[in-house]
């Protein structure tokens, strides 16, 4: 039976304080962050969403999506998902991501039942509505490097070619290797051979990365009606149109944004800076920035530039051709979408907080954003383990040294802790300084130093104390370190690190499930899950 517990983000040591002061409302995040997530919330945010956003930019959406599904088996809640979004009573929850080989790290999963379950809970709140959990695949992304593995137990899945341009339209040619390779760790066990299968039929039977992509997310999560959306399309491109033709013309991002992150800035670390045109140009094979240059709009590393007409003209021609970067990709998909709330996660929430004066410049309204969930999953042989070395799930987030020490004192039959004698050492030289005061004053200086010394001196005891008895404990100190390291790889979050695939080839189909049944996003803590 799965057993879930929660830890507050800011406990766990792997949070910034810019996401440790979200999630606890502090004063100074307030302005920037929009309205708090709570699905009393959400009311107002349905009322201004539905007057702002158009009958005819649904009717787009719904033609764009029912392309972009035509050669996918779909189920029928996605299906019914996809037709809602023409009423002007169907909503969305999204999340983002890149297009990471086989999803990627852990949290890819969080993610996005973060927003399904987000989905299911407004319902309940709203029944008059409908919200569709979607998907906003990073299609027009060129970061190839952050992209192109997984890990897998220790190994580190590449897929090695050159990549130029937009990821989602590489080619999956050199994949079949990949596949290969991990064959060969995975084993022959019946959910190994289902990842094999959903590899193969994910990157060898489609032409592009964006295709095998919307493939796998499908797969994992038709059942629970996600819809994906591609933004690289000129359908909804077309939409954005305006938007692209004010940052062209009046670099309205570039103003608000270098405002705001001026006052962000005196609290909180700055996430992103804008540029002064926030777009690049992205053409099959290639997607450059364009800046403005002696008169002319030029695509950087290239020969290409326009005047202003001539961009103007080629943007009402060729809209799928403008690409936005990380400050107004936020709006496009706020323009497209009839969108409510963004999940993300810490570092994507951290540039969102620098965009809520853009988005009131342009008049879009502001999502509720989200911290997605985040989370530990704990086999049963682990928590076996941590019931052998008496390690308790709020330990686990330790330092690995601070952790050792703590363990090793609570089993060592010897007393490490010298607590008491140094409270002694102070009460005793207190009472040498009274004397000294009433005496000699000249001899205060003396007490002081030799007080020092003596409590450096039981310091130094402690240590080796505490070193002796490591060495006579080293067995246990080996075995919490190797279960805390199994736990955290590389001492930082599995989520970050780790593929589903180790997860699943353990518990097969029902791993989904279970994770959707442990996870709850309005929580705002992080959640540790013991199988």
């Amino acid at each position: 039976m799965t057993k879930t517990s929660t830890i507050p983000f800011h406990e766990t040591g792997y949070f910034s304080k810019t996401i440790c002061d979200y999630v606890c409302q502090e004063k100074e995040i307030i302005e920037f962050s929009g309205a708090f997530p709570n699905l009393e919330n959400f009311k107002a945010q349905i009322v201004t969403k539905k007057k702002s956003f158009p009958s005819a930019s649904r009717n787009v959406l719904v033609d764009a999506l029912s392309k972009q599904y035509q050669h996918i088996s779909t189920s029928e809640s996605t299906k019914d998902h996809i037709a809602s979004l023409a009423n002007e009573n169907t909503f969305t929850v999204t999340t983002g991501h890149q297009l990471n080989l086989f999803t990627g790290p852990l949290f890819f999963l969080y993610k996005i039942i973060s927003v399904i379950n987000l989905a299911e809970q407004l319902k309940g709140a709203y029944p008059e509505n409908n919200f569709v959990p979607v998907y906003w695949m990073a299609t027009e992304d060129h970061d190839f490097e952050e992209i192109q593995y997984f890990n897998f137990k220790g190994a580190k899945m590449s897929w090695n070619r050159d990549a130029v341009g937009g990821v989602g339209r590489l080619s999956n040619e050199g994949l079949e290797v990949v596949l290969e390779e991990f064959s060969q760790h995975l084993g022959t066990s019946k959910n190994a051979l289902k990842l094999k299968k959903l590899f193969k039929n994910s990157y060898l039977k489609h032409g592009t990365l964006t295709e095998a992509t919307r493939f796998l997310a499908n797969e994992l999560f038709a059942d629970y009606g996600l819809v994906i959306v591609d933004g690289d399309d000129t359908g909804l491109k077309r939409l954005f149109i305006p938007f692209v033709e004010d940052e062209l013309l009046n670099q309205t991002a570039y103003n608000e944004v270098l405002e705001t992150i001026d006052k962000l800035g005196e609290h909180y670390k700055i996430q992103v800076n804008p540029r002064e045109i926030n777009l690049f140009y992205l053409t099959d094979g290639l997607r450059e920035r364009i800046l403005f240059e002696d008169g002319a709009f030029k695509v950087v590393n290239t020969g290409i530039e326009f005047t202003l007409d001539e961009l103007k003209y080629e943007l009402k021609l060729h809209p799928e051709r403008f690409s936005p970067n990380v400050i107004i990709r936020p709006l496009y998909q706020e323009v497209i979408l009839p969108n409510l709330c963004y999940t993300g996660g810490g570092g994507e929430l951290a540039y969102w907080f620098e965009l809520k004066s853009y988005f009131e410049k342009v008049g879009i309204p502001f999502p509720i954003l989200l911290l997605r969930n985040s989370a530990v999953l704990i086999s049963e042989k682990q928590t076996k383990k941590m019931e052998n070395l008496n390690i308790t799930t709020k330990e686990l987030f330790l330092d690995q040294q601070q952790l050792v020490n703590k363990k090793i004192t609570e089993h060592s039959t010897v007393n490490v802790d010298f607590s008491e004698q140094r409270n002694q050492i102070d009460s005793y030289f207190k009472e040498l300084e009274e004397i000294a005061n009433h005496t000699d004053k000249s001899f205060i200086g003396a007490v002081k130093a030799q007080k020092v010394k003596q409590l450096k001196g039981l310091e130094n005891l402690e240590k080796r104390l505490l070193k002796a008895e490591r060495r006579k404990y080293a067995d246990i100190a080996r075995r919490i370190k190797e279960l805390q390291n199994e736990i955290f790889p590389k001492q930082s979050l599995q989520e970050r690190n780790t593929n589903f695939s180790e997860h699943y080839l353990e518990y097969g189909d029902a791993l989904i499930p279970k994770l959707k049944e442990a996870l709850n996003p309005l929580d705002l803590e992080f959640t540790i899950i013991q199988f």
